[in-house]
């Protein structure tokens, strides 16, 4: 259904060009512990893509072979599911390259996990955990009963090692979207209630908040078109179109993996099977990318791009201004 959306036809959004690379995002695959309402990436327990060990080798040989790529951003499904996601980091982290880890925060209490906050800490893994709230009743109306206590103790096993405590060099960031079809409030604003709430009620630090716009596609956008929001959203994210996010929306200077190995623009691309342009439309696999200079390359846009570019603006770094 989401693939005959009107975005996929036309849009005005603004023509944009790739600048040079510094960052691979690669999802490992769409299993995940949870099923959150507002995912794009319609991840849950029963999905069984997951990315082989052959495909992780093609990605170690095209990050050796690309020096300007200083990050690599693991994503999914919950990543560390994936049966090579602690090869995948210990070999990058070899490489001397930055590891972010996006995580849930819940992977941290599931069965065969539980040395994953020392295996992050060792490796020096930065990690971005999703809590798009600090009140439980929002998180688990969101992502599920339980999630919230879930996650509180999660954030509290990264503290004592070390994570969010100033000097350590563990980087802790969360991650806010709202819970529905509206603009995320002032980042500002929000890590500071955020800090302060969490900090009083469950003894958490945390180094920085980014708030993430919805974007309106696979789960989310099937839960707007049932309710008859989708196009009002897609309303909302244009007037709030700001040109000066532009200069520092995420795809100008990554790509994005998806579990198969097959490159985009972005996350959000790879969902919606817009595959990254380079002389022609026929997607491109990481292993025919090895050596080839994507800067200056045009950027597939539609209508969900606005998602990025709308008030303060929204990125995988989250807001851009």
């Amino acid at each position: 259904m989401l693939a005959t959306l009107p975005f996929l036809q036309t849009t005005n959004f603004p023509a944009i060009n790739r600048n040079t690379l510094n960052t691979l995002q690669v999802s490992l695959g769409y299993m995940c512990n949870q099923q959150c309402l507002h995912c794009h990436v319609n991840a849950g327990p029963n999905r069984t893509e997951m990315m082989t060990l052959d495909i992780c080798e093609q990605i170690l040989t095209y990050l050796r072979a690309t020096p300007s790529i200083k990050c690599l951003d693991i994503t999914g499904g919950a990543p560390e599911l994936n049966l090579h996601f602690r090869y995948l980091v210990k070999s990058v982290r070899q490489i001397g390259l930055h590891v972010i880890d996006r995580c849930n925060l819940t992977i941290l209490s599931e069965l065969g996990q539980e040395d994953l906050a020392h295996f992050l800490t060792e490796q020096q893994v930065e990690i971005v955990a999703s809590l798009p709230c600090y009140l439980e009743e929002n998180v688990d109306k969101q992502r599920g009963k339980g999630v919230f206590q879930k996650s509180i103790a999660g954030l509290q096993q990264l503290n004592a090692a070390g994570y969010g405590q100033k000097d350590s060099g563990l980087i802790l960031n969360l991650v806010f979207n709202p819970q529905g079809p509206d603009l995320p409030a002032s980042q500002t604003i929000l890590e500071a209630d955020y800090k302060k709430f969490l900090e009083e009620n469950y003894g958490i630090i945390f180094n920085q908040l980014y708030t993430l716009c919805n974007m309106p596609i696979q789960r989310f956008g099937s839960m707007l078109i049932s309710k008859g929001q989708f196009n009002n959203y897609i309303q909302l994210l244009r007037n709030a179109h700001c040109n000066d996010n532009l200069d520092n929306v995420m795809c100008r200077n990554l790509i994005s993996v998806d579990w198969q190995g097959y490159v985009y623009d972005c996350d959000f691309n790879q969902l919606l099977g817009l595959p990254l342009y380079l002389d022609t439309s026929t997607q491109r696999h990481i292993s025919e990318l090895t050596n080839v200079n994507l800067e200056g390359n045009p950027i597939i846009v539609a209508e969900h791009c606005y998602a990025c570019t709308a008030g303060q603006g929204s990125s995988c770094g989250g807001a851009l201004s």
